[in-house]
């Protein structure tokens, strides 16, 4: 819970990500070496996810090339907007900035990147956030600690969702105790109760972000996941998210989680469902596995009344570090 942070008033606030949007961005793979050297199959994949979502909301298109653009410009036509700007590669949701509401509008949050806890630098991810802010024509405030947009997740009615392995981790923001980051959150976003989980998934390249764990999907109410089989690498951390939640007096609904999904190297990938994108009329998900992937669906859709739940395959995504909700930002309407 928050301690400090409920004594600190902010001026702009984070709407949650079902509110309406006036558009969404979303990155474009560019860096063959980040991808095994083959950058088709999660091109392919993204271009399903940005055709999909297109249904429902403006998108816009980072590129960070020239051949980004001519192969995103070839794949997608006048799908989307596409914009050239500086990024490193797809993940929009940590290098972008995070956007707020204040009394004179919309505002951009940004936040140091140090290439999540320096494990993954790449050229023009800390130029990101400014790019972005300026193609929107939207003030941007500097914050002066590390923080990636996939680390939190907030219902609107002041409540923040992160983890300890990630905030607290001495590779982001060195000395930070929970009362420094609750104080440096409820400043930057306009919460007043911080909800502590512990660790995220196994072999999380992001140290434990909660969007790959749990998510509000209205205020006050989270959805995580219950393991799938008996191979379910995650299944003692998911559990005892299920359990720190309940305790919290909070209600949590739980869909499956896709077990285990190897992608050659032996380990366990950080596969989710959690992983998914809401955007105005619709729920893009993730999909690892076919057979559990439709469970996810089917428990999913009684959640989201009102929104299509759409199924995607992700897996050529998921080999690159993540998925939909860590490639895109949405824009506040």
């Amino acid at each position: 819970m928050a301690s400090a942070a409920t004594m600190i008033e902010a001026k702009s606030i984070l709407p949650p990500e079902w509110a309406p949007q006036a558009a969404l961005w979303c990155g474009w793979p560019r860096l063959a070496e980040e991808w095994g050297g083959d950058l088709e199959g999660a091109r392919a994949e993204i271009a399903a996810f940005i055709r999909t979502a297109a249904g429902f909301v403006p998108v816009k298109v980072a590129v960070g090339s020239s051949e980004a653009l001519a192969s995103a410009r070839a794949m997608l036509g006048e799908t989307a907007e596409l914009v050239e700007i500086p990024t490193g590669d797809i993940w929009l949701r940590d290098t972008g900035p995070i956007f707020t509401s204040g009394p004179e509008g919309r505002e951009a949050q940004a936040f140091r990147f140090n290439g999540w806890g320096g494990k993954y630098v790449m050229p023009g991810d800390d130029q990101t956030a400014a790019a972005l802010a300026g193609v929107e024509g939207v003030p941007l405030h500097a914050h002066d600690f590390v923080l990636e947009g996939g680390a939190i997740d907030v219902d609107g009615e002041g409540r923040l969702l992160t983890t300890r392995q990630c905030l607290l981790n001495p590779n982001r923001n060195t000395g930070w105790g929970e009362g420094d980051a609750e104080v440096a959150l409820s400043v930057a976003f306009g919460v007043n109760e911080i909800i502590w989980l512990g660790d995220g998934l196994l072999n999380d390249h992001t140290d434990g972000h909660v969007d790959n764990v749990a998510r509000f999907i209205a205020p006050g109410h989270v959805l995580c996941q219950h393991p799938t089989g008996k191979e379910d690498p995650n299944a003692a951390i998911l559990l005892a998210i299920v359990d720190r939640l309940r305790t919290m007096g909070l209600m949590v609904s739980t869909i499956s989680s896709p077990g285990r999904i190897d992608l050659g190297d032996g380990k366990a990938a950080p596969a989710s469902h959690m992983n998914f994108t809401i955007t105005n009329g619709a729920v893009i998900v993730p999909v690892y596995d076919e057979r559990f992937g439709l469970v996810a669906l089917s428990e999913l859709r009684p959640l989201f009344p009102g929104r299509k739940v759409i199924g995607l395959p992700a897996l050529n995504i998921l080999r690159g570090g993540g998925s939909f909700h860590c490639m895109t930002r949405e824009i506040p309407a």
